[in-house]
């Protein structure tokens, strides 16, 4: 415990009714016995586990590991990574044809690429998995207290626990391994045990030890500990545990309560013990776990195809070029006697077997024409997505200042899939919310208190002031309204403003949980209001009806508490504040101080507990049975308002209207609500019903949880409404605006989580994933009995009848502006998701705006998960904090894991890391989109300059009577990926943007993939063909037969290669430049600076003596430089080359623009500074029409403030001519 903390051991089983019921000996022995055969054969003997390494055991080490590879695997499976890349095949043929004469390379120049590429990507991939064994190796290397021998305890690290240890496990500690509780610091063996990282639920959930092993509470206690478990084998299910312990000749059954699972945390409990039933990958959490995949971009995977387009081609090309060399053999070579080698008979000239010639040279085509292949590609993606990933690295928009944070891409190879999904599935807890709820408003007795507003309705009104001030500037019909008109649309916007109290003051409070701000309630000022006695009496139900925990600091005297929902903790906080604060609690009362400002101290009024009815997700409510100081018993109640309104009596409605008004209102605002309700009990009712409830706790049938569900009916009727309460979910910071951009950017999302269905609702409500009006389809089992033989087959049809009808409404909904909500709980789930479901499922929630998936396993999220990806066949991201998350991470195709204070599992697991759900939106809608933009037009625009070069090779192939040889020399062709267009590539991969974040519907061109669809990509390929169809016959044409220097000297081979080489390097480079839309000094450098590299590289190696350059010495200095003609073919050439693309953009631009274009000139001719109403629209335009999202809750409000003002406009115009 904290310092300064006090907390009263009490037996606090008896506030857990439900579930914590002890079975007595005789119980156990008749409960004790397991089923027979394959699924429950595990045996572990407690306090020796060192029989568990031998046979028949051989349970594993505690050791995990969430790495690609190990030592083994790591050559075998990089390596196939590598090559299963279509490029790397055919350079690896190449390679090993280059060892053989044929080639027209050296053997050394088709390895050494191969093998740098290849390397260097296998190192990436080597130092990105090292980082995640890092993380692995911290995990493992954690430390516990281990039972030796003798009652003597001693640390040792989690990976060296075995199956029978006995551990002692510390407050504020993960378990190491799944435990069976034997003990706790208290007395009656219970403990606080926090699931987050299991099933997303930060609420406490109370574990219990069996009666029997209660002794074992001391080190020296287990110095002669024994017994054996038997149990159920290692299985996925985190909620169902079937075993018994063997212990003191008794058989006790064991339940879930027991069970301690690994990753979950010990909370306010100073330390338990439990022995180890599973370890390592054999626990829940591990089991519910999947492996680690290999991710590969959409864009990648479609690169292959062009790939194999490209080598279809260079096939064609190449027997083309194969035949003609053959039938050149066979005619030609007899008259051409005098270009025969010495040995004219071999086997690559024979002219009495041609085709034998012919196919030699086919392997030779083949390896000449590859640079059609870009073996560059690789390594110059590879090293832009390096790059790309460290600006995610260091963005300092996406660095948390709370936690000291940033943002880290685990992995750069999925960076432009950041721009291409359509579907997010998120987690809960954590993740979208930090579970602090704020009492915001109620309803006493038929009257509202609360003037502050939520964050929907000051964004509504906000807005809907901006439109009607748009509309003025407009000149519209408002604008002209008599000053009458205007002044009752002026009040009518001022009754949305944000008024925080009714006497102008804004109270900024500092309390934890309390935003409430109402003069007519605070500071004791309720005890002027009418109906006191109903506003005690609510009070009295919030400080009395709860399973809270006080906790007392010592230090500063206040109180704090441990509540099962944050929502409990919030009603606390404001009972507090109101002056009726809850102090204390015992086995058997509740104690409240209740401060009246006419007496000095507080009152302290004791509450006996009679009955506690918990909270349960079909019980939709909790009631507490207590006999106050005047001896009179009441039940006092909390619950959703649809089941409270159903038990009421008819004496108890009579602020029913008024309260329900109220309750719509709050949900129009999306705040959680809760009604409040009451009754008086007699003393012979009281007992005679309690009879009835004990009879059904003591039950040990199967029908038990349904007994005292009957039972509980009985007492929770004929009640009177007190009122209600609204809470405001307290999000993340950004949270409904990081959606609402994501739904204007098109996407859609899913939350999967381990919540009940009542709370994931409230939080849909609180993120405006779902709002007022939108129509909810809930699917669940919840109302299906499943008693009969055949309740599997009973339940599916009753689930397929649900989704059939959902289909058939949706289907029927004729308002555009109506949306649907699919909610389903995870029993549904299980089902739906078989094969002969899961289709139908994935139609009704692909229609509907907004799912929500409750109660969810980890499996289930990675198999909703893995429904979405392959259903849809879209791009899927998973993003959650904790291990429960792990497997929908790395099922998706791209995981993002929040970097929170509860464990790294999500980070290890995930692709991209952030510390905050918020800055989801800068990494998809800026990184996500540049990153796929920049990507796609590299790609495109690399096979673009390698066709332009790679086809110049062919065209000379047929002017040289197909005899192989280049018309480039061997370091022009070297140096052409590798200096000479290298680095503007890498510039525009690395700096390129379009426009800026402000406008979300531009992301949509990654998911419609219009930067890489096969129109784009074939309109750049067939600009490659045009151009090096003009670079290669302008060139011939012009230097055929024309003198080029002064002394009237024709070109020879040389020259005209350099020449063709000069236009290449001009167009190449010029076509990257307009094909940028964003411009610094860098992309100038590298751009232009590679053309004057160019000429500096002719320059030097010129200089070089003829042994070295050949043909090229002094090629620029004594025969280009000095040519007009050079300079002028230059000249000529690039511009034909480029003028098509010139004029495309210019049309496209002019007559057919793309969003983008639009917004780059707004922004050029500075119209968003001088027009900025135009800008608005402009800025509103380039948002997606939704129906989630903060944007679709405030268009929805402001469609009924609409209504009401035109409402009230035409009544006054009514009334005017009425008048006239």
């Amino acid at each position: 415990m904290t310092k300064g903390r006090i907390r009263a051991r009490i037996r606090r089983s008896n506030l857990y009714t439900f579930s914590c019921l002890r079975p007595n000996v005789k119980e156990s022995a008749q409960a004790g016995s397991l089923p027979q055969g394959p699924g429950f054969s595990r045996i572990v003997q407690c306090n020796q586990p060192i029989l568990h390494r031998k046979r028949p055991f051989r349970y594993p080490y505690n050791h995990i590991s969430t790495t690609k590879y190990n030592v083994i695997t790591y050559l075998p499976k990089a390596l196939f990574e590598q090559f299963r890349r279509a490029a790397n095949i055919y350079f690896l043929l190449a390679a090993i044809l280059s060892l053989t004469s044929i080639s027209p390379f050296s053997a050394v120049s088709m390895i050494a690429p191969l093998s740098i590429v290849v390397g260097l990507t296998m190192a990436k991939e080597a130092i990105e998995d090292w980082n995640r064994f890092i993380q692995d190796r911290k995990v493992n290397r954690r430390k516990v207290s281990v039972h030796n021998e003798g009652g003597v305890f001693s640390y040792k690290a989690w990976q060296d626990i075995r199956v029978g240890d006995v551990v002692k496990v510390e407050k504020d500690h993960f378990f190491p391994a799944d435990l069976l509780l034997l003990s706790s610091s208290y007395e009656d063996g219970i403990c606080y045990v926090e699931t987050m990282n299991l099933d997303g639920e930060t609420n406490l959930k109370v574990k219990r030890a069996l009666e029997v092993t209660l002794p074992l509470d001391d080190d020296s206690t287990f110095k002669h500990f024994s017994g054996i478990i038997k149990c159920e084998d290692p299985n996925p299910s985190l909620y169902t545990f079937v075993g018994n312990l063997e212990y003191e000749s008794q058989i006790h059954p064991l339940d879930p309560s027991q069970i301690l699972l690994r990753d979950s945390k010990l909370r306010n409990t100073p330390y338990v013990y439990g022995v180890v039933i599973f370890t390592g990958h054999d626990t829940k959490v591990m089991q519910n776990s999947t492996v680690c995949p290999s991710k590969r971009s959409t864009v990648e995977r479609k690169m292959d195809h062009i790939i194999y387009i490209l080598f279809t081609v260079l096939i064609l090309i190449s027997v083309i070029s194969s035949l003609g060399f053959a039938v050149k053999t066979t005619y030609a070579t007899p008259d051409q006697w005098y270009l025969l080698p010495l040995d004219y008979r071999n086997k690559l000239y024979n002219p009495t077997r041609p085709m034998l010639s012919g196919l030699f040279h086919l392997v030779t085509a083949l390896i000449l024409y590859g640079y059609l292949i870009p073996i560059s590609l690789y390594v110059s993606l590879e090293f832009v997505k390096f790059l790309q990933a460290n600006f995610i690295n260091r963005d300092i928009y996406l660095y948390d200042e709370e936690s000291g944070t940033c943002a880290e891409a685990r992995t750069s190879n999925l960076n432009e899939e950041l721009g291409m999904v359509d579907t997010i599935l998120s987690d809960k807890t954590g993740t979208l919310t930090c579970n602090q709820m704020d009492f915001l408003k109620c309803s006493i007795a038929g009257t509202a208190y609360g003037t502050r507003r939520s964050e929907v309705e000051i964004a509504a009104a906000k807005q809907m002031a901006m439109d009607l001030e748009d509309q003025n500037s407009d000149g519209s019909s408002f604008h002209r309204m008599e000053n009458s008109n205007r002044t009752i649309g002026t009040s009518e916007i001022e009754l949305e403003t944000v008024i925080t109290s009714k006497d102008g003051k804004d109270y900024n409070t500092a309390i934890k949980g309390f935003s409430f701000e109402d003069n007519r309630l605070m500071n004791g000022s309720w005890l002027h209001e009418p109906n006191l006695e109903q506003i005690v009496l609510f009070f009295r139900i919030l400080s009395v009806c709860h399973t809270a925990i006080p906790e007392l600091n010592e230090d500063s005297g206040a109180v704090t508490y441990e509540a099962e929902s944050p929502d409990e903790g919030a009603l606390l906080v404001a009972a507090r504040e109101f002056g009726f604060e809850f102090c204390k609690r015992t086995q058997s009362s509740v104690f409240v101080h209740e401060r009246y400002p006419s007496y000095g101290q507080p009152i302290e009024r004791e509450y006996k507990i009679l009955n506690l009815l918990d909270f349960t997700s079909k019980r939709k409510r909790m009631s507490v049975i207590v006999r106050d100081e005047d001896g009179q018993i009441l039940l006092l109640c909390k619950g959703a308002d649809s089941i409270i309104f159903d038990r009421l009596a008819k004496d108890g409605t009579t602020y029913l209207d008024a309260t329900t008004r109220h309750l719509n209102e709050y949900g129009d605002a999306g705040l959680r609500t809760l009604a409040l309700a009451y009754k008086k009990i007699e003393e012979s009712e009281c007992n005679a019903w309690n009879d009835e409830f004990q009879k059904a706790k003591s039950s040990i049938e199967g029908n038990r949880e349904a007994m005292l569900e009957r039972v509980s009916d009985m007492m929770e009727k004929d009640l009177i409404l007190v009122g209600a309460t609204a809470v405001e979910d307290k999000l993340q910071d950004g949270v409904p605006q990081c959606i609402d951009k994501i739904a204007q950017a098109g996407l859609k999302i899913w939350v999967l989580t381990g919540d009940k269905m009542e709370t994931a609702i409230n939080i849909g409500f609180s993120c405006s994933l779902l709002r007022q009006g939108m129509k909810q389809i809930c699917i669940s089992t919840m109302n299906v009995e499943a008693g009969s033989q055949d309740s599997k087959k009973t339940l599916k049809q009753n689930i397929l009848m649900q989704i059939s009808n959902a289909c058939q409404l949706v289907k029927l909904e004729k308002d555009p502006n109506a949306a649907f909500a699919l909610i389903i709980d995870g029993k549904a789930l299980a089902y739906v998701l078989e094969e002969d479901l899961k289709h139908q499922f994935l139609k009704l929630a692909v229609d509907c705006a907004s799912v929500i998936c409750c109660r969810v396993s980890p499996k289930q999220k990675a198999l909703v998960t893995r429904l979405v990806k392959e259903g849809t066949g879209k791009t899927t991201l998973a993003i959650g904090d904790g291990a429960n998350d792990v497997g929908m991470i790395q099922e998706a195709d791209i995981g993002v894991g929040i970097s929170g204070a509860e464990g790294m599992q999500a980070v290890m697991a995930s692709d991209f890391s952030i510390a905050q759900f918020r800055f989801l939106e800068r990494l998809l809608l800026v990184h996500g989109h540049w990153c796929y933009k920049r990507i796609a037009q590299m790609i495109c625009y690399f096979f673009y300059k390698n066709i332009t070069f790679g086809l110049t090779l062919l065209y000379f192939e047929a002017f040289a009577g197909f005899s192989g040889q280049s018309v480039y020399d061997d370091w022009y062709s070297l140096s052409f990926n590798v200096i000479l267009t290298s680095l503007p590539v890498i510039s525009l991969g690395v700096f390129e943007q379009d426009v800026s974040s402000d406008f979300p519907a531009l992301y949509q061109q990654g998911p419609k993939n219009l930067f890489f669809n096969w129109q784009r990509i074939f309109g750049w390929m067939s600009n490659g063909l045009y151009s090096s169809l003009i670079i290669f016959f302008v060139n011939i044409i012009i230097f055929y037969d024309q003198a080029y220097r002064a002394g009237g000297q024709t070109a020879d081979m040389a020259v005209v290669g350099t020449v063709m080489f000069t236009s290449i390097i001009w167009t190449v480079n010029i076509q990257i430049a307009l094909t940028m839309s964003h411009f610094t000094w860098i992309q100038h450098v590298l751009v232009f600076g590679s053309i004057i590299t160019w000429y500096f590289f002719l320059f030097l190696y010129g200089s070089l003596p003829p042994t070295i350059s050949g043909y090229a010495h002094q090629l620029l200095v004594e025969c280009l430089a000095p040519s007009p003609i050079y300079w002028a073919t230059t000249l000529l050439v690039t511009v034909a080359c480029t003028l098509p693309y010139f004029a495309h953009i210019s049309f496209q631009r002019s007559f057919h623009p793309l969003d983008h274009h639009i917004i780059q000139e707004i922004k050029y001719y500075k119209k968003d500074v001088e027009d900025e109403f135009m800008w608005s629209r402009e800025r509103s335009k380039a948002r997606q029409r939704t129906k989630f999202g903060f944007t679709a809750r405030v268009e929805a409000t402001m469609r009924q403030l609409r209504a009401r003002l035109q409402k009230k406009q035409s009544n006054v115009a009514f009334h005017r001519t009425f008048r006239s």
